[in-house]
């Protein structure tokens, strides 16, 4: 397994390690995001309880989960660890930068996106997946069957206005880590051809953009209603 760990280990390794999980998270964002409309069903939350349910009791479900944790585990310390190593690779900085000439802003403040990014995921998890599995949620019946009303945390958290604006915030960070991650990764991947590239870029500025804003539009939606 010596092959293993020195390519893991490698700059070109950790790279491609990120490529993958970071495509994994892109497709992970939009499945939670069609689960997210359920919120905007005017039935008080039964459809975004019902989903949350299955989300939590399936055994598919569940363990792809496990999966998705350890690529949010690995995806943040690979960054951290390539970030270091760039620092060390180069602890002088040039005398004169052409970085906003050769660079896009959002691949120049990758780190600072990401963290923005890592806080919301902290605050989110802690407000919403914590809560569904050990908070105190009251539950609801609907047809003899009983669901935990995490439709009512949600409410509650997106009728708070600062919640709202850092939620917001955060989509704006994200879309600036997609817009510069999802076509970094086919590149890192090697999948680079004249033809296709275009095509790949093109789909990368719509879901950079659209993905987040969609996610945005929720909490401001639900707040809004409660005015």
């Amino acid at each position: 397994m010596s092959w293993f760990s020195d390519t893991i280990s490698s700059t070109l390794g950790r790279k491609v390690l990120m490529a993958l999980t970071g495509l994994f998270l892109i497709i992970f964002l939009l499945v939670h995001l069609i689960g997210n409309f359920q919120l905007l069903h005017a039935d008080d939350g039964q459809a975004f309880n019902i989903y949350a349910k299955f989300m939590t009791s399936n055994p598919i479900i569940k363990t792809t989960s496990y999966l998705l944790y350890a690529t949010f585990i690995i995806h943040i310390v690979w960054a951290i660890l390539l970030s270091v190593q760039n620092k060390k690779a180069r602890p002088v900085g040039y005398a004169v930068s052409a970085a906003a000439t050769n660079s896009s802003w959002s691949s120049r403040n990758m780190g600072i996106l990401g963290t923005i990014v890592f806080i919301f995921l902290v605050l989110h998890l802690k407000h919403f997946w914590y809560e569904m599995h050990w908070g105190g949620i009251p539950t609801v019946m609907y047809d003899g069957v009983e669901f935990k009303d995490l439709y009512a945390v949600v409410n509650m958290a997106y009728g708070e206005l600062w919640y709202v604006v850092f939620y917001v915030l955060a989509m704006g960070g994200l879309m600036f880590h997609l817009y510069h991650g999802f076509q970094s990764a086919f590149q890192t991947l090697g999948l680079n051809h004249p033809k296709y590239t275009p095509v790949i870029k093109g789909v990368g500025i719509v879901y950079s953009i659209a993905v987040p804003a969609a996610f945005a539009a929720i909490p401001l939606i639900m707040f809004l209603r409660t005015i």
